[in-house]
């Protein structure tokens, strides 16, 4: 699903760019060229939840796998009561909730500072070093957290999703939600030092 053509990725040359359900409704027709798309727009954000949300990286591309499978079988029950992305996050953090479930009586490494390569020039190795530093910092503190404050800091940071999107992912009153990102990011105000808070 990842290697889809990429001229897919296109709107038709003149042609308005096709929404999240105008695509579901095409993939359940069987039209493969609509379900890659969907899939690609999704797909960055879907490992990064994953990659926040799990401890270490095994993990969290197992999710991701559970998850993009999980989604492609479950378009058909997708009832468009609520958007597709916020079904896809609410599909995925199942996912992710799933697999450390699976997982609690194993150890599990923080490996946050094995970030992905970008492509680009080459950083200045000491400018390199300091990112990773606070990257694997940044990271340990995230994963320090309890899941019931790392999901919904996770979806309203990494996924940029809204509160009532949140809300309705986690089964949570909007209220809950926003206390409990505040005290997540109260959390790792306290543990990164004096890194200013996320707005």
């Amino acid at each position: 699903l990842r290697r889809a053509d990429p001229t897919a990725m296109n709107p038709p040359v003149g042609g308005p760019e096709r929404s999240d359900e105008e695509l579901v409704a095409a993939s359940r027709t069987g039209d493969r060229a609509a379900l890659e798309l969907l899939l690609r727009r999704h797909h960055d954000r879907i490992v990064a939840v994953c990659r926040q949300l799990c401890r270490n990286r095994a993990d969290a591309e197992d999710a991701a796998q559970e998850a993009l499978i999980a989604i492609v079988r479950g378009l058909d029950r997708f009832d468009g009561r609520s958007r597709f992305s916020t079904w896809a996050y609410r599909v995925t953090t199942n996912s992710c909730l799933d697999e450390l479930r699976r997982r609690r009586r194993r150890p599990e490494p923080v490996d946050a500072d094995r970030a992905p390569e970008r492509a680009g020039d080459a950083p200045d190795p000491a400018d390199e070093a300091a990112r990773r530093d606070l990257g694997a910092t940044i990271g340990a503190a995230v994963a320090g957290l309890h899941e019931e404050f790392r999901a919904p800091l996770v979806l309203r940071d990494v996924a940029d999703l809204d509160y009532a999107s949140i809300a309705d992912i986690l089964d949570l009153p909007p209220g809950t939600v926003r206390s409990r990102i505040a005290r997540a990011r109260a959390r790792l105000a306290g543990a990164l030092g004096n890194l200013e808070e996320p707005a």
